[in-house]
């Protein structure tokens, strides 16, 4: 079986990879790729794979745009952050899914299903535009907990034991409010998407606050902000200033 993995979050695309080998070996992974730009390229030069492992938010755009670019007729499992209502909409159109984070078990269960329909040539084809609509007409919802994986065993936060999320290194970790970091599978910004946005702010590259987490804001000349955290940081966090209109605005609503 020849498999492609869409997924800009290179943590996460090493996750996956390492979860479809452990369901079999003889996989071939025959690319794991980034963007929509480089999926375009890929599929205008590459034969098509048996199977592919489709994230719905790349770095660069929704994974729909490739198809609006090249014909793809590949059997589709989504890997997806989206609420229960998208899932619904997957469900009627046929297609598979795996809500983050994904499961060992859920995997499984996921590439069995395409193995049945492979093996019982039925058709696994999708009417992107229609689920595209179906996702964007949707009304939004947003994130009430995470569960994370930590070692044999998986623990939940829900958003009020959340203070802030910061990214180093290409990590993604959440911070509770009792001063506990954990790496989680989602960059900052899928998960700006999946935040209520009255609740949280991105206030640079590196930092996704919560209002209940800021302590003090600091002005600064030129208009900088400075905050203080609750837990505390050791670095010093400045509101970009691209963002200190907006953040300002943020803090009155």
């Amino acid at each position: 079986m020849n498999i492609i993995i869409l997924e800009d979050e290179e943590l996460a695309a090493r996750r996956l990879e390492s979860m479809i080998k452990q369901f079999d070996q003889k996989i071939n992974i025959m690319a794991k790729i980034e963007s929509v730009e480089e999926a375009i390229k890929w599929f205008s030069s590459n034969p098509e794979p048996d199977l592919i492992f489709l994230d719905i938010h790349l770095e660069d755009d929704l994974s729909f745009a490739i198809f609006d670019k090249v014909e793809v007729k590949s059997a589709i499992i989504f890997t997806t952050a989206f609420d229960e209502y998208a899932i619904k909409a997957f469900k009627l159109k046929s297609i598979d899914y795996l809500l983050k984070p994904i499961s060992q078990d859920d995997l499984n269960k996921a590439i069995e299903k395409y193995q049945d329909w492979n093996n019982s040539n039925s058709s696994s084809s999708v009417d992107m535009q229609s689920l595209f609509e179906l996702i964007n007409k949707k009304v939004p919802s947003f994130k009430n907990r995470f569960s994370i994986t930590i070692g044999t065993k998986i623990k939940t936060f829900e958003i009020n034991d959340i203070a802030y999320f910061y990214s180093q290194s290409s990590i993604t970790f959440l911070v509770s409010n009792d001063n506990m970091e954990y790496p989680i599978d989602y960059s900052l910004d899928q998960l700006i998407s999946m935040l209520d946005p009255q609740d949280f702010f991105r206030i640079n590259r590196q930092y996704l606050v919560k209002m209940k987490s800021i302590a003090n804001v600091h002005v600064f000349p030129k208009s900088r902000l400075k905050l203080d955290l609750t837990p505390n940081r050791n670095d010093e966090i400045f509101v970009s200033i691209d963002k200190v209109t907006k953040f300002k605005e943020w803090l009155n609503t």
